[in-house]
């Protein structure tokens, strides 16, 4: 893909979002775009799986706050002239005031680096571009480049996030590609250094009183040639593929939190190292238990004659019951604590349980009942007991 094709793609308008648009309204929009056109929703269908790539190669860029700042850069140099119009954008011509007139088409990844945080990329190119005849160097554009970070999310109950669970997960993503092992070349031959760069990926040159480097046409920046390009990922040594990975939830995972998986992202290019995969815990709520930070909270029915008497409750924990004892004159609503039973952690001890005890009134009592209830409060009366006394200046 030439310079131009690529800076011409208008991501925002592949994600439906604006230009102004928040990291948040742009992972939005990917996340329903992709839940929408994924292959697995709508097998054989090449409309909606051409859709889930766009929208992935879109998201790549905008989600990544130097990406995205690299391509507004471009594209505004692009519409202003910056990046010439006449060819594909390569040799410097000082009369034309910008990257242009060589003809020369080369990947777009030579002037964004994928790797992001400086590590090549359009500071890269403009950098080397007055460089008075010093020595040659390999540009950051021709470093082996990362492979992207990847998101997903996974659901889980509410007892698997607090104790910890094994789950596996189905992603399609770009992989390191099987049939070469990611090298891109054809299997038993390898990539060569480019005579040309001897392996820098730039080439310098003299135009008047200007010294300056640009990305090798010949290896397209990478000081590298493939002769015999694998045939499954056409060279590049990755490939779009659906893949099955084991992750270890560890016990005490809250809701919304992101657990990081080191390599398990997109594949390199040509064998350089994989991104990471960021996997977002959605956990669903319990009909019995909740949760405060490390605590597990659980409210317990209890009888008006079990707060007065006192009394020892069961109450279920994570793993099994424990016995929990309430004092005589309990009051209703009061919060009973048990030390260590509330919710694991991966490292230190684990939480409390918060025990709330709720008095459950009858809605309908026998006679025997009610008349034992009656003459209660006839002796409470005479006892002398007034639950509204000083209440609202009575």
């Amino acid at each position: 893909m030439s310079q131009r094709e690529w800076i011409e793609k208008d991501f925002y308008k592949e994600l439906g979002v604006s230009s102004s648009a928040s990291a948040e309204e742009i992972k939005k929009a990917y996340r329903k775009l992709a839940r929408d056109n994924h292959p697995d929703a709508n097998p054989g269908n090449a409309s909606a799986e051409e859709k889930f790539k766009a929208v992935s190669e879109a998201h790549a860029v905008l989600a990544d706050a130097a990406k995205r700042k690299e391509y507004d850069e471009a594209r505004r140099l692009f519409a202003s002239g910056g990046f010439g119009r006449q060819g594909g954008g390569g040799g410097f011509s000082p009369g034309a005031g910008g990257f242009g007139g060589g003809g020369q088409s080369f990947d777009v990844g030579d002037i964004f680096g994928q790797g992001g945080g400086g590590d090549g990329g359009i500071g890269d190119l403009f950098g080397g571009l007055f460089n008075r005849g010093g020595t040659q160097q390999r540009p950051a554009s021709s470093r082996p480049r990362r492979g992207s970070d990847v998101e997903t999310e996974t659901t889980l109950g509410f007892r698997e996030a607090t104790q910890g669970v094994t789950v596996p997960l189905r992603l399609t993503s770009p992989s390191s590609c099987t049939t070469c092992h990611g090298s891109g070349a054809k299997p038993g031959t390898s990539p060569r250094v480019c005579p040309k760069c001897n392996g820098a990926g730039v080439v310098n040159r003299n135009q008047g009183a200007f010294g300056f480097s640009e990305p090798c046409d010949d290896c397209r920046g990478t000081g590298s040639i493939i002769d015999d390009p694998c045939v499954d990922c056409r060279g590049t040594g990755v490939q779009n593929r659906t893949r099955t990975i084991t992750v270890r939830v560890p016990p005490g995972v809250s809701d919304g939190q992101k657990i990081r998986l080191a390599g398990q992202g997109e594949a390199g290019l040509r064998g350089a190292p994989s991104g990471d995969l960021y996997v977002t815990v959605r956990v669903r709520p319990d009909k019995v238990f909740g949760r405060s930070g490390d605590d597990l909270t659980v409210t317990v029915p209890v009888s008006y004659g079990e707060l007065v008497l006192g009394t020892t409750l069961s109450v279920p924990t994570l793993d099994g019951r424990v016995g929990v004892k309430v004092p005589p004159g309990t009051v209703d609503g009061r919060v009973l604590r048990v030390r260590g039973r509330g919710v694991p952690k991966k490292t230190g001890n684990p939480g409390d349980l918060m025990v709330t005890v709720k008095v459950a009134v009858p809605q309908k009592l026998d006679d025997p009942a009610t008349e034992a209830l009656q003459a209660y409060l006839e002796a409470e009366k005479a006892s002398g007991f007034d639950p509204r006394a000083g209440w609202a200046g009575v």
